[in-house]
């Protein structure tokens, strides 16, 4: 059961919008992290506390967040696989190509990529090790095969993390739980950033608008998760965190390629009490990504591995929205989606300015970054950028 510091007071009291009983912790330190991480058996209590609510919001503890010894990030699902790229070493991280996926036995199958994401974080500080899987790809037909041949235990996970509510995110979900069905831990945690994740959405950007999917409750609830509500930053498997939702402080612009609709269907959607009062009064609306999160963690002696998902509200928001929320300056690496392939080359150039005054040890684009972007830090920061493929492994040590 996690532990609430002497600063941590707590309490019952009405939920400021549904009136509900919540257990409620009120933290005086201003470095604050948010509890209900890796420890199932805080989010299953709080679960209990809440009556018959499915769901959790993690509320805060005083602490700072755990120094790691190492941390490997597997990218499970990527757009772009590159079987015979070699296995190196840049300075101190540990670069691992996955390869064909062939061994004793003729090839009967090998990665697949696609236009989604999902990386699989394995952490270790001291004898402890946990396993964090952040996003889903598009398909659970690559998620799965691509789990089954990384060698990745599901039955191993601490924590889930949905990075937002977009399909290339979350699509590999359900296949991936009803696949694993028995297997993940009871009460597993599954982090997301706010209520407006579970919209039903619409892709209104070119090439092609259509439908773009609904995170499916009822499938969650199946598998025995506990969603976890992590609006401000939280503990993860109790090594890594969560940034909670990211502001937007840099000159980083926002792009909608989404619309929301508010709202529940057949038990699908979001809950429009749990949304701004703007916000329930509408039938749908521009996507703002409020909800979405960045995923980090702290490799002692070397700073923040963040991990950005998207970053529809800006790669430079999200990583001092992770700064921020640690108190640790120094950035190591940052992988993930970069959500540049849309912008201009001056957006991109004023990208590249901002993260060279960040100045982190190592830059990996992931998803929706786009070759523009690549080819320009290959430019500005040839010692920083390291490539990545649909199974590549980052060993990042302290």
């Amino acid at each position: 059961m996690a532990i609430l510091s002497h600063k941590t007071s707590c309490s019952f009291a009405p939920g400021p919008q549904t009136g509900r009983s919540q257990f409620v912790c009120e933290d005086i330190d201003r470095r604050a992290v948010v509890c209900g991480g890796g420890a199932a058996a805080f989010s299953a209590l709080l679960a209990g506390l809440l009556g018959s609510s499915k769901s959790v919001k993690a509320e805060g503890i005083a602490g700072s967040v755990p120094e790691l010894d190492r941390v490997s990030v597997r990218v499970v699902t990527d757009s772009y696989q590159f079987a015979v790229a070699p296995s190196r070493k840049a300075d101190s991280v540990d670069i691992q190509h996955f390869g064909w996926g062939i061994g004793t036995h003729p090839p009967g199958k090998t990665l697949v990529s696609e236009f989604g994401l999902a990386m699989h974080v394995e952490s270790q500080r001291g004898g402890e090790t946990r396993h964090i899987l952040v996003d889903f790809g598009f398909t659970p037909e690559a998620l799965n095969n691509n789990i089954e041949l990384l060698g990745i235990d599901p039955a191993l996970l601490d924590a889930l993390v949905l990075s937002h509510g977009h399909y290339d995110h979350f699509g590999g979900l359900v296949g991936f739980l009803q696949r694993n069905k028995g297997k993940l831990r009871p009460q597993l945690p599954f982090y997301v950033g706010g209520e407006d994740c579970f919209c039903a959405r619409e892709w209104t950007a070119p090439p092609v608008r259509g439908d773009f999917g609904v995170l499916d409750r009822k499938a969650l609830e199946e598998a025995q998760l506990a969603v976890t509500y992590a609006e401000k930053s939280a503990l993860v498997g109790d090594h890594g965190f969560t940034t909670g939702q990211i502001g937007q402080k840099s000159f980083e612009k926002l792009l909608s390629p989404s619309a929301m609709k508010i709202g529940l269907e057949r038990g699908l959607g979001c809950n429009p009490e749990r949304l701004t009062e703007a916000e329930r009064t509408q039938a749908t609306i521009p996507d703002q990504f409020r909800h979405e999160l960045a995923t980090a963690f702290n490799v002692k002696g070397r700073g923040l591995v963040v991990l950005t998902s998207c970053s529809h509200r800006g790669v430079v928001n999200a990583i001092q929205q992770a700064q921020a929320a640690s108190g640790i300056n120094k950035i190591h690496a940052v992988i993930g989606g970069f959500h540049l392939a849309p912008y201009q080359q001056e957006y991109l150039r004023q990208t590249i300015t901002a993260l060279k005054e960040i100045n982190p040890n190592y830059i990996i684009p992931l998803h929706c970054s786009g070759e523009p972007f690549y080819e320009l830090a290959k430019a500005e920061m040839p010692t920083k950028l390291l490539r990545a493929y649909t199974g590549t492994r980052f060993v990042f040590v302290s």
